[in-house]
């Protein structure tokens, strides 16, 4: 390790005492268990050497070495540190990430345990760069998922093990190796609507955390039988308006949201932040009054070129909107809901007015309705209330599977997808469902059939 990295890392360990005491920062596990009645931030990074690590020996991106060093690690850590004091964040690290031998990289794994030893932060690992299970099989993807937590748990010392996975995608099988074999019950393991878009598609699960089936990662388990004690994770708060979208459909992006890509990179500081908060509020807001609690959750990969003043900004102001805000890591939040829910008994609801940035209409009102057995939206110009459509009607009653082969193809498309990529998904007024469709519905939301 040459001189310039030890000074580095022995200015951090300097520096993260300093912190302790300037923003009173401390060791203590955090403490509240309750779901209800709190706003909670998730916030991940991305460690890698290669842009897409499909498999241990194989990659198909861009080397990224150059911008993974531990000037940028400090960085992204100061940032959360000054905006948060006492929050937590969650490092996954790639396969090549873990095994790489090289300077920056052996200084990178050492500043980032320090940072789980001082402020608690969770070490994982991320398996196939987002996307394992559309180049590995099962059991391959099991394999790499027992071998990393060894070799993070020999990495963190003290019988370390992370509380969840960083998966972009997981299948059904993988989550529920994970529950019953490594005793792991967290997986971030969507990324909710995306289709069309990067390397994966998988839209057709609910925003907010749920145990899935055994059937398919996208469909909440509906009873003992298809239970998986896993709870699955979103990775990315998307605007609503935008995300039912295809892709880049009509020259948006589908992923916009908290993600700095498709904000920060796309309309730069001002708007980017603008469209960032909008997204925050949607959940922090209405979300909050309708579902009891709030929850956003982004993922800033290390290597974005990105400065890291803008991160500190999304997370001052929102420290400053909500000032009750946790930000906790993505392992504590998951158990937080799972102490709370032991099925899928959740009834999330969520309200947007666009933003009038990119694809967030700034005339449409959507309105989501998620359960176990079933998702909705509706659509429809806020300033007259009239012409309200159904976008989407997913109904997770219907037996479903998960493809057998590698492939990008691993959505759940219900009778009515939001991204109108058949010719079934036509949007069409709510009388004009099924029978069986407005049968469920009506079960759990019967006002509104009554409003009509």
């Amino acid at each position: 390790m040459n001189i310039k990295i030890k000074h580095i890392i022995a200015f951090t360990v300097l520096s993260l005492t300093f912190l302790s005491i300037v923003y009173g920062q401390d060791k203590k596990e955090f403490s509240s268990s309750k779901l209800m009645g709190n706003r909670f931030l998730t916030f991940n990074t991305i460690i890698r050497v290669n842009q897409i690590e499909v498999s241990r020996n194989r990659n198909v991106g861009e080397d990224e070495r150059s911008q993974h060093t531990p000037e940028r690690v400090i960085a992204m850590r100061k940032a959360v540190a000054e905006s948060f004091p006492n929050g937590k964040m969650t490092w996954a690290f790639s396969w090549l990430a873990l095994k790489d031998t090289s300077a920056n990289y052996r200084a990178i794994r050492t500043l980032v345990v320090g940072y789980h030893k001082k402020y608690g932060d969770e070490i994982t690992f991320i398996p196939g760069a987002y996307f394992a299970n559309a180049y590995n099989t099962t059991e391959q993807v099991n394999k790499d998922l027992h071998d990393a937590l060894n070799i993070i748990t020999n990495m963190v010392g003290n019988g370390y093990r992370p509380l969840s996975i960083v998966a972009g995608f997981m299948s059904a099988k993988n989550q529920q190796y994970l529950a019953e074999k490594e005793n792991i019950h967290v997986c971030q393991g969507n990324i909710w609507s995306q289709f069309s878009i990067d390397n994966q598609d998988g839209d057709g699960a609910v925003s907010y955390p749920f145990y899935p089936s055994k059937e398919h990662f996208c469909k909440p388990a509906q009873g003992k039988a298809d239970f998986i004690d896993c709870v699955n994770l979103d990775g990315w708060s998307v605007d609503f308006l935008a995300g039912r979208r295809a892709g880049f459909a009509g020259g948006f992006n589908s992923r916009m949201g908290v993600g700095p890509i498709e904000t920060l990179g796309k309309y730069g500081h001002d708007t980017g932040l603008k469209e960032m908060m909008h997204t925050t509020a949607i959940n922090f807001d209405k979300g909050f009054e309708l579902n009891g609690f709030g929850w956003v959750t982004n993922c800033w990969e290390l290597s974005l070129p990105y400065d890291f003043a803008y991160l500190k900004d999304w997370l001052s102001t929102i420290k400053q909107r909500w000032p009750d805000v946790k930000l906790i890591t993505q392992g504590e939040f998951g158990l937080t809901w799972r102490k709370h829910y032991k099925s899928n008994s959740f009834n999330y609801r969520f309200v947007e007015r666009g933003s009038g940035i990119g694809g967030s209409d700034a005339d449409k009102e959507i309105r989501w309705f998620m359960n176990k057995d079933f998702r909705l939206a509706l659509l429809n110009d806020w300033k007259t209330s009239d012409d309200v459509k159904v976008i989407d009607f997913t109904d997770y009653k219907v037996k479903a599977h998960e493809p057998a082969e590698m492939t990008r193809k691993w959505s759940l498309l219900g009778e009515i997808n939001q991204k109108q990529t058949r010719l079934q998904d036509k949007p069409v007024p709510l009388d004009s469902l099924s029978v069986n469709a407005r049968e469920l519905i009506g079960l759990h939301f019967p006002y509104l059939f009554k409003q009509r």
